[in-house]
């Protein structure tokens, strides 16, 4: 009777091995000793109102400790594929962000990437929680990924530029999945062209909302951002031939909405990134601009314009050296707060701040690699970008000033 059992749960086992054509677990394992430092400074001076002011100098905030995704993402996954016949496929790709340098965070959820697609001759329609397509330029075009204190500023100040007005509230120890459609969008349907046409690739992407409409409109609950915040709609299109590999991308996030005042506010953004292999060498760069905008449905004739713009460049490089890779980046962004001020008054100049990234990967395998990288930030005019770590002092006395930061760390992939 045993046997009978065992039998036939071998044959189970092996029926779904056949309709499934592979399962595959994968993962990166990431951890780094790290440091962090941001100094704001006194900026102010004595005055003709106050001639006795003593100036407080400077203040350091800074913190170490042992850190995850230095170098690659901390994850776990699991990915799938059935061959359908006909050159059809399904496929399917759970991947859960982990935090293996406390194990608070594990397959809890999965929201790094949470999808099922269908692809075949016409391309690939892939549904569910993904990369945006804006945000691949960012990463794919850094010589760090977008990953540690090297990450390029860009991909750092878009972060908080693009976040909702009223953000879901987060549950402790997981990745917040409702703060910004920056980096990733939730409730997606996307479009992947196929791979065999000479080298151009692409994809267009629409979020929905998933808001809950009334009818009539005047019974709607006057609460903002429950209308249309968390849509997101965008593309990519590219061309990667050899050592050559160019892409641009356009998405646009809706990050807030008052019905009864009739606005809804936008980030739209544009992105152009590029690579090419000498061999010796790789040169990387990517400009950007992201808009801040707000649309009103019956804007008043003198209503002042609060557009605000966020324009970004990054050029990077890496040098291959024996078993082992350099990677050096520098990127700077500036902020456009179209600021509206008096006839006889002057703007405040806007924030602005660059960043230099320098760093070594050491591969001791295909799949084990030791790294170093340090940062370094500079401010100015109030902006308040860091490497990592604490937050600036800032306040009416203290201004935000430089960021600095280190990682040195093993990275394991399986």
């Amino acid at each position: 009777m045993k046997k009978s059992l065992v039998a036939l749960a071998a044959l189970a086992v092996a029926g779904v091995a056949s309709a499934q054509s592979s399962v595959t677990l994968f993962g990166v394992v990431d951890a780094s000793i790290s440091g962090y430092s941001s100094t704001s400074r006194d900026l102010n001076g004595a005055t003709f109102l106050n001639p006795f002011y003593v100036n407080q100098g400077s203040v350091k905030r800074s913190q170490r400790v042992l850190a995850n995704s230095g170098y690659n993402s901390s994850r776990l996954g699991f990915r799938g594929t059935e061959d359908l016949g006909g050159g059809l496929a399904a496929s399917f790709w759970l991947e859960a962000p982990i935090t293996n340098d406390n194990g608070q965070e594990g397959v809890a959820t999965f929201a790094r990437r949470s999808t099922v697609s269908l692809s075949g001759g016409f391309g690939e329609i892939r549904l569910g929680r993904d990369y945006t397509p804006t945000f691949w330029n960012d990463t794919v075009f850094d010589p760090f990924g977008t990953n540690g204190v090297g990450t390029n500023l860009i991909s750092t100040a878009n972060g908080s530029f693009g976040a909702f007005g009223t953000p879901a509230a987060s549950t402790a120890g997981f990745t917040n999945v409702g703060n910004s459609n920056y980096v990733r969008a939730s409730n997606t349907v996307g479009y992947f062209l196929p791979p065999n046409l000479g080298g151009f690739y692409g994809q267009v992407m629409y979020g929905f909302s998933e808001k809950t409409k009334y009818s009539p409109g005047l019974s709607t609950p006057d609460v903002e951002n429950s209308q249309r915040q968390g849509r997101y709609v965008g593309g990519r299109f590219g061309y990667a031939n050899g050592p050559l590999d160019v892409a641009v991308a356009y998405g646009s996030s809706t990050v807030g909405d008052d019905y009864y005042l009739g606005t809804t506010s936008k980030v739209n953004t544009f992105n152009v990134g590029a690579s090419y292999d000498f061999g010796p060498v790789k040169l990387f760069g990517e400009i950007s601009q992201a808009k801040n905008k707000t649309d009103f449905e019956n804007q008043d004739f003198f209503a002042t314009n609060t557009d605000t713009k966020l324009k970004g460049y990054l050029i990077g490089v890496t040098v291959p050296v024996g078993a082992g890779l350099i990677r050096a980046s520098y990127s700077s962004v500036k902020y456009d707060l179209n600021q509206t001020v008096g006839l006889f008054d002057v703007a405040d100049p806007d924030p602005k701040a660059n960043k230099i990234a320098v760093g070594y990967v050491h591969n001791l395998s295909k799949r084990t690699a030791l790294y170093a990288t340090i940062a370094r930030v500079s401010n100015k005019n109030g902006a308040n970008l860091t490497v990592g770590g604490p937050a600036f002092l800032s306040n009416g006395t203290f201004t935000p000033k430089n960021s600095t930061g280190y990682d040195f760390g093993i990275r394991h992939a399986f």
